[in-house]
């Protein structure tokens, strides 16, 4: 038989010529994510100026921090530089010097700075999006602590407090991020110092997972452009199979970090079993206690086919990792619980599965 094809929805391919056309006529924005300073964000930027001038593309600097080092200044040699005006003794972007004189691109140093009063806008950021929208576009960079929803986990870790952020909305408009990464002995700080080494670990890895995060909502907004149904959802999705006397708690926690860090769903599933031990029970219901406290989705299967109910489950919630445990228990149930982690891995094609032993 044919299979029948569906006419599109003219509200929905107007909207979507619509999102392609306001996407092609807006600058595009490249940022330069530093989880510490002295990482090199701003001579990465510049770089990336020069390297694009190179190439005949026609790239101006619309700021740069107000000292630099020499290697900074060679770079600035090479490239024209729109002076700051100063506004009430501050110094800001000249945007309608920009916009006059129009570029390609426009360099773009400490997006988190905050203009003076009597500005047009705001915020530094808030310039940036007012030359995108001209179609200018922008690279430029940040460090991580001063975006706004992550000043305060920075701010634990670091101990320094800022004032001037930029939103994460912002951030995640943009096409292209990239983490500047360095050795600790480049960083700010006391390098030899444990702690230091400890917290730009920690840094690292949280700039990291938003860049990550950056580039997923970028994936799932050209799916939205161009009509593309995602395959298994654009967001992580993490089920753990909690059976009594496997590391449930461990796998749990372990479940709900990797789902904070990627924005994803935590789903705790079990398959009823009846002859239970009390004390077996008893485990469970601590582990599935610790799921509801993780504001993970508690999920009870009933089905005398444990494999066929976890993956139609997984297959229906657009699962992406399931973890898994070994059993420890010393009898035959083990040796079928082993095997049934075997079947469950070659069932979870397109899933990746974690494994966790005792």
């Amino acid at each position: 038989m044919p299979k029948l094809m569906t006419r599109p929805d003219p509200e929905e391919l107007l909207r979507r010529v619509q999102a392609e056309e306001e996407f092609r006529n807006r600058g595009r924005l490249k940022i330069f994510l530093g989880y510490a300073p002295g990482v090199g964000k701003s001579f990465r930027m510049l770089d990336e100026g020069r390297r694009r001038k190179a190439k005949g593309e026609d790239v101006v600097v619309g700021a740069i921090q107000p000292t630099f080092p020499p290697a900074i200044e060679k770079l600035l040699d090479c490239m024209q530089v729109i002076p700051l005006k100063k506004l009430n003794g501050v110094p800001v972007i000249d945007v309608p010097a920009v916009l006059r004189r129009h570029p390609q691109v426009c360099l773009v140093d400490g997006l988190a700075y905050d203009n003076p009063p009597g500005s047009a806008h705001a915020k530094r950021w808030q310039d940036v999006e007012a030359l995108r929208a001209a179609g200018i576009s922008v690279i430029g960079s940040v460090n991580l602590q001063f975006i706004e929803e992550l000043r305060d986990k920075v701010e634990k870790i670091t101990g320094k407090e800022v004032t001037e952020t930029i939103p994460l909305g912002f951030v995640k408009t943009a096409d292209e991020i990239e983490v500047v990464d360095a050795p600790a002995d480049r960083c700010a700080g006391h390098p030899g110092e444990p702690t230091h080494q400890q917290n730009l670990l920690v840094l690292r890895e949280m700039a990291l997972l938003l860049a990550a995060e950056v580039v997923d909502d970028q994936l799932e907004k050209y799916r939205e452009r161009h009509g593309i149904e995602p395959v298994g959802g654009a967001r992580e999705r993490i089920m753990v199979c909690v059976k009594p006397g496997t590391v449930a708690e461990r796998m749990i926690e372990s479940g709900h970090r990797n789902a904070e860090r990627f924005s994803g769903e935590l789903f705790a599933v079990t398959v009823n079993e009846p002859d239970l031990t009390p004390e077996d029970r008893a485990s469970l219901d601590r582990a599935l206690s610790l799921a509801r406290k993780l504001d993970a989705q508690v999920v009870r299967l009933e089905s005398e086919e444990p494999m066929h109910a976890i993956m139609e489950f997984a297959r229906q919630h657009g699962i992406t990792q399931i973890f898994i445990g070994h059993s420890s228990h010393e009898h035959w149930t083990h040796r079928v619980w082993g095997s049934f982690v075997d079947r469950l891995i070659r069932e979870a094609e397109g899933m990746d599965v974690r494994v966790f032993p005792n």
